[in-house]
Formats: C-alpha cells, structure tokens, sequence
C-alpha cells in the first residue's frame, strides 16, 4: 500500500484541491497529514476530508517525521500541501513500485509551477538540473521510497529546515530516480518573494547548509 504523508501548516485554502486530487487516483491507500496545531484548523478539515491526521510540534522535517510513523503503507510518499498530480502519476507511481530493485532507490518528479511565465520555467529548469545533477531534489518534487529503505537511512531528521537536502544526501545521488512524470506545485511562494530574488536566497540558503550552517540559524534566514 502507498501511504502519502503531507506536513502542513495553515494550509486550509490549498489542502482540500491536494487531497482530492491525490484521493481521486487508485494508487493511494492512505493519506497522513502531519499538522503543527495550525489556527486555521487545518487537521480538523484534513480529517473531514478523508485524511488522517497527527498533531506535530511545528517543523517540517518533525512533522515529515512523524506522519511517516504514523503512515500505513510499506511504500510512502512525502508531497507539500500546494502539489497536485500531473498527468502519468499513477503510472509513474506504479511502474516503480512494481519494480523489487527499486526498493533501494527513492524516486522524484519533474516539477511543473501553476504559473504560465517564462521565469517559472526558469525556475523548473533549476530544479531539475539541481536534481539530476546533484541529487538534491527538492520536497516540492515529491520522494518516493520503501518504508525499509526510509528506516534504513535514518527517515527526516527532526529539523526545522533543509529537511530534504539531508534525506536526499543520505540517500546519495545513485539511488534518486527521477519519475516519469511531473507534479504541478502553487507559484505562489515565487510571485510573493520574486521569481529571481526567492530562488537566489534559497541557493544561499543551501549554500549554508552545505557549509555546516545549523539548520535553526538557516531558519531566521529564510523567514
């Protein structure tokens, strides 16, 4: 069974379009949302839309966390509250499933922003060069893997920030997959913070990361 686990956090104008796209395809069993006590009452809608929900101290690796020992499936998929399945999900999903070798690799998407300017396909051009290249794929890129090879590597580490750099790191470049389709992720967080200036100050951001930086101190960078 595939388990979805989802971290939100004030998340209840965007979380019912994600969970009914998601409910809508046969490949998911069960659907965790791992909410940091949002005052939008996002876990009470969660649940009334069909998801399970955990209560979490507020954090995304934290929250990531423990929706995945809370989670039922023996496959997990980790997705952001604002991504939606493109078109071949399912099928993606399903070939690399069925496949036994790929139990030792973790599979991403091709990321797709709901934004028809060119300075968004910018932006997917650096996700996937970021991704293929140096196999850091983003959480708005989805991860896929078995629940032995997730308990294997150590799961999300209970950090504030750079969450999914530290799984993908461990996971090592060798074993990311890049799936064959794409999610569609909210532009949003880009038309708010710039679609030059965003992108520049999260490669600082990784930048500090990888020069040792803790992530609590990369936190009040970000904001």
């Amino acid at each position: 069974m595939l388990s979805l686990v989802i971290p939100t956090w004030n998340e209840t104008a965007r979380l019912p379009a994600t969970l009914a796209a998601w409910q809508a395809l046969d490949i998911v069993g069960d659907i965790v949302v791992a909410d940091a006590h949002s005052p939008d009452h996002t876990g009470a809608l969660a649940q009334r839309l069909g998801a399970r929900m955990v209560a979490s101290p507020r954090g995304r690796g934290r929250q990531l966390g423990m929706g995945a020992d809370a989670a039922r499936g023996d496959w997990l998929l980790f997705l952001h509250a604002d991504t939606l399945p493109g078109a071949g999900v399912a099928e993606a999903v399903a070939r690399f499933t069925a496949d036994p070798a790929n139990r030792e690799r973790a599979g991403y998407f091709r990321l797709r922003l709901d934004d028809p300017r060119p300075a968004a396909r910018r932006i997917e051009r650096l996700a996937d060069w970021r991704a293929r290249n140096l196999g850091l794929p983003y959480g708005d890129q989805g991860l896929l893997l078995a629940r032995a090879l997730y308990a294997q590597v150590g799961g999300y580490a209970a950090i504030p920030i750079m969450e999914d750099v530290d799984l993908a790191r461990r996971l090592g470049k060798r074993r990311l997959v890049r799936l064959g389709a794409e999610v569609v992720t909210s532009a949003e967080r880009y038309r708010r913070g710039g679609f030059i200036r965003r992108p520049m100050r999260n490669l600082f951001c990784l930048a500090l990361y990888l020069l040792g930086v803790p992530p609590a101190t990369i936190a009040k960078i970000y904001g």
